[in-house]
């Protein structure tokens, strides 16, 4: 691999992002959301147990300050609620709320709608997920 080849990568990726970020900011301001406070509600999956606190700042990668200043914001929407964690009571677990689920689902619907890989066929989305999955596998496992 040539260097050019990885910038044309590290370049495209960035450019997936912005687009994608560009896309989708009249939603997020419709929603009454940043980007960042999007990205938590993403990362809190609503078929599985509310995450902690450290495991949600694992996911978006951010301390716990940057992560306790974006609850706050979804916890005053009413978008959140946390609660001490039931197997751990020094931590505590993030839900989303009715609100947060819809909320949720409004601003997922809308960036799959809205991104650029919208535009690849099913066969070719599998490749791009492999391709991805191999890319932020060793990340995924020192993390």
């Amino acid at each position: 691999m040539t260097r050019s080849t990885l910038e044309a990568a590290v370049a495209a990726n960035h450019e997936l992002f912005m687009q994608t970020s560009d896309r989708i900011e009249a939603v997020l301001a419709e929603q009454g959301l940043t980007h960042a406070t999007a990205q938590a509600l993403w990362a809190i999956d609503p078929d599985e147990a509310p995450p902690s606190m450290k495991t949600l700042a694992g996911r978006l990668y951010c301390n716990a300050p940057n992560l306790s200043f974006v609850m706050n914001q979804l916890t005053d929407r009413g978008l959140v609620e946390r609660s001490p964690d039931p197997a751990d009571r020094r931590s505590r677990v993030v839900a989303l709320t009715e609100q947060g689920r819809r909320v949720r689902s409004t601003v997922i619907e809308a960036t799959l709608a809205l991104t650029p890989f919208a535009r690849l066929g099913e066969g070719e989305l599998r490749q791009l997920v492999d391709l991805l999955g191999k890319v932020l596998g060793p990340a995924a496992e020192e993390g």
